[in-house]
């Protein structure tokens, strides 16, 4: 699934492109929407909620999409043909006279009216790039399960919204935290939601995602997918390890000298 910087870069791009237009081009690929008619309304912004697209046009509707783990976008001008995946992966097309965003495999396309957000997204805490980021309501929704991992705690959208598994080992091993130790045992909560949103605010303006300040291959994050390979701060090989129950279940990295030898 897509970190959250990620999902707010595509919302940004997608904003960039189509707010402030009508759109000339409106086709929605899921059978629940086939008859839909959106040509000709104008989209007022394209804004990320957590893992969540949402686009909102003027006639007071919302357009919400998921990208999930394959889901992606592509925006090329108007009367150019996209090529980045075949023609039967196009899931929704949106455009106007200038651009035109090409979604692919995209989830949970639906129409909602734009008052009724809430019921597709209210459930999620505090979004770190979002407006309602607030630090301590997100430390106070991890500490209600204290005997949850923190490593699945962060992941779990309703306590606070936009860490992927990327930035929960990196966050875990920038603070020294275990993966697998219960969240009311961690003592710095606060600053391991503060390094993950540092880590997401630095990363967001372009795709390239590097948390050690470095962009070398196999240099750019600390213990993430380096598996094996020697820590970059005391060369003890990284570990490997899924964290989770099925299908929630993901494999995390972590330093076992510099974060602790548990694993569950």
């Amino acid at each position: 699934m897509p970190e959250g910087d990620t999902v707010w870069l595509t919302a940004h791009r997608l904003d960039a492109a189509l707010s402030g237009k009508k759109l000339t081009v409106a086709e929605l690929r899921v059978p629940q929407l086939a008859t839909s008619d959106l040509t000709g309304d104008e989209v007022r912004e394209v804004l990320a909620r957590g893992k969540h697209v949402l686009t909102r046009l003027e006639p007071g509707l919302t357009l919400p999409r998921h990208l999930r783990m394959d889901g992606s976008w592509q925006l090329t001008r108007a009367g150019q043909r996209p090529h980045r995946h075949p023609e039967h992966m196009i899931r929704v097309r949106l455009g106007n006279d200038a651009w035109l965003a090409t979604g692919y495999r995209i989830h949970d396309l639906r129409l909602v009216p734009t008052g009724r957000e809430a019921e597709l997204v209210g459930h999620l805490g505090p979004d770190l790039l979002g407006p309602d980021w607030d630090l301590a309501t997100a430390v106070a929704n991890l500490s209600r399960a204290p005997d949850v991992a923190i490593g699945e705690a962060l992941l779990d959208q309703r306590n606070l919204a936009g860490i992927g598994n990327m930035y929960k080992c990196e966050a875990l091993f920038a603070t020294r935290v275990n993966p697998w130790t219960p969240t009311g045992d961690v003592p710095n909560l606060d600053t391991v939601l503060s390094t993950a949103y540092r880590f997401l605010r630095a990363n967001r303006d372009h795709p390239e995602q590097s948390t050690t300040g470095r962009t070398a291959r196999g240099q750019e994050h600390w213990v993430y997918a380096r598996a094996g390979e020697p820590c970059l701060r005391c060369r003890t090989p990284i570990k490997l390890a899924q964290q989770g129950a099925q299908p929630y279940q993901r494999p995390t990295y972590w330093c076992p000298r510099c974060q602790g030898e548990t694993s569950g």
